[in-house]
């Protein structure tokens, strides 16, 4: 058990908002991206690689986003349909934007980076006039994830979908992916991000950037405790602090502290880990496991990810998680 409560009479398990674009991964590996010549395509975002982790574990799910008139977000569209999640929330944006490009970069298992392309995409025209209210009422969760509160209209979008959801008792979960070069500057970005996170039921998120959170108002801070404690005087119910290899802590409004598993791999890549913890971990708390069972169910399909080349295609069954982990050898 955990201290969530969702609302199992409504029709839709999990609906995830935001970013929805497109992942270029090396496929010459171990060399730097000036020497890579070829790339192989795959769905991109961190709110739709959770939700592609969700309906891949057997949830209903949902997404709500806008894409290109082009034929990359044409193939986003079909991705989502072929993988179960519902697209009746998904738009095509008629602005002239564009499809949003992830380059990736695997010099080593450990040293990667991402070349992201940004301007005049998609999922940031995203209007509060897309968010559907009764689309969010019939739904017992929701996701959202820092990127798209970094422009308008998307931003206002967000804090839509954030009342609709409070206002109905659908859960939320933040996932923070932080990722500076969407922003203007550190502190716009920890003031939107502070004002999101009041709203949100469960916060999921690296220490370093709670760190980001709290430059303003808590600068110097590395409690994970008082960290935390911020955010149970609020709405949030569960609060995750990833520390990479140390693992994870989960901090609950009860005082509670659950240390995670970490079941260490020699990896491919470093990217995607975040993405498939958060599909799993959900995933469990749904389940109405205890933090400790969903952690690790996080963790198992955060190992599984990272040694596959892409994200979204690598995401697995729980049948496949629970096999990794009853035959994980240390």
């Amino acid at each position: 058990m955990n201290n969530l409560e969702f609302k199992e009479q409504r029709a839709m398990d999990f609906i995830a908002i935001g970013r929805l674009c497109i992942d270029l991964n090396a496929n010459e590996i171990n060399r730097p991206m000036e020497e890579t010549m070829t790339f192989t395509k795959y769905l991109g975002g961190s709110p739709a690689n959770i939700a592609v982790a969700m309906s891949r574990l057997g949830m209903k799910t949902g997404f709500i986003g806008r894409v290109a008139d082009d034929q990359m977000g044409r193939y986003i569209v079909d991705y989502l349909k072929k993988s179960d999640i519902d697209t009746s929330n998904v738009i095509t944006d008629k602005s002239g934007s564009v499809t949003g490009l992830a380059f990736t970069e695997i010099k080593s298992p450990t040293d990667c980076s991402i070349l992201m392309y940004r301007d005049n995409v998609a999922d940031l025209k995203l209007e509060p006039t897309d968010v559907n209210e009764e689309y969010i009422k019939n739904a017992k969760a929701i996701l959202i994830s820092g990127t798209a509160l970094a422009k308008s209209p998307s931003r206002e979008a967000v804090f839509l979908a954030l009342d609709y959801a409070r206002k109905h008792g659908t859960v939320v979960f933040f996932d923070i992916d932080y990722r500076p070069y969407t922003w203007k500057s550190v502190e716009e970005t920890s003031i939107y991000y502070n004002l999101a996170a009041e709203k949100c039921d469960v916060i999921i998120g690296t220490r370093e950037e709670f760190d980001m959170m709290e430059m303003l108002t808590m600068k110097g801070n590395k409690d994970d405790h008082v960290t935390a404690q911020k955010w149970f005087d609020f709405n949030a119910k569960i609060v995750v602090i990833k520390h990479g290899k140390e693992g994870s802590i989960a901090y609950t409004k009860e005082g509670e502290e659950v240390v995670g598993a970490v079941f260490p791999v020699t990896p491919l890549k470093t990217f995607g880990a975040g993405d498939s913890y958060a599909g799993a971990f959900i995933y469990g708390l749904m389940q109405g496991w205890d933090i400790g069972k969903a952690m690790e169910f996080g963790a198992g399909s955060a190992a599984i990810v990272v040694s596959s080349h892409s994200c979204s295609d690598a995401m697995p069954t729980a049948e496949k998680i629970q096999e990794f982990i009853d035959n994980y050898q240390k």
